[in-house]
C-alpha cells in the first residue's frame, strides 16, 4: 500500500507540478484537523524516522534538533494547507543540500509519514492530497 502511495508522488513530481507558498484558503487545513492534528502526526513522523533504519542516521548528526525538525515540519505543513502559521524555516534545498538524500530516503519519510497520518486518523483522500502539494520537494531534497 506504501509502495502505491509512494509511486503515485513521483509520478506528481514527475508531471512537474509546482509548489504554492500557501492553499488559497484553509479547507485542507481543516480537512487535516487543524493545527491540533497537523502537529500529531508531524511529530509522529519525525519519532518514526528517527527510529526508521532506513533514514535514521540522518538524524544522528549533532546538528539536527528533532525539536527544531517537528516545530518546522508543523509549520511547513500548517502554512503550506493555507493555516495560520508562517513557516519561517529555510528552503528544503537550503536545508538538505549537503544531506546527500537519496530517492530511496526520500520515500522512506513519506511513507513514515503516511503511518503517522494513518495513526491520527487522516483520511486517505485528504493525505493524498497532503502528498501532491509535499512531492515537489523531492527536487530539491534528494541530491544523490
Amino acid at each position: 500500500m506504501f509502495q502505491l502511495r509512494t509511486l503515485a508522488i513521483a509520478a506528481i513530481t514527475t508531471a512537474g507540478l509546482g509548489l504554492g507558498t500557501a492553499q488559497a484558503d484553509d479547507s485542507l487545513f481543516q480537512e487535516l484537523g487543524g493545527l491540533e492534528v497537523i502537529t500529531q502526526f508531524s511529530n509522529e513522523t519525525i519519532d518514526i524516522s528517527m527510529a526508521d533504519p532506513r533514514i535514521k542516521h540522518t538524524f544522528e548528526d549533532e546538528n539536527v534538533n528533532p525539536r527544531r525538525v517537528k516545530r518546522m515540519l508543523v509549520e511547513q505543513i500548517c502554512a503550506l494547507t493555507g493555516g495560520p502559521c508562517v513557516y519561517e524555516g529555510r528552503t528544503m534545498k537550503e536545508s538538505h543540500e549537503e544531506d546527500q538524500i537519496t530517492n530511496a530516503q526520500f520515500n522512506a519519510i513519506v511513507e513514515d509519514l503516511q503511518i503517522a497520518m494513518d495513526n491520527a486518523g487522516v483520511p486517505f483522500r485528504t493525505q493524498n492530497k497532503l502528498l501532491a502539494l509535499l512531492a515537489p520537494m523531492q527536487r530539491d531534497i534528494v541530491t544523490k
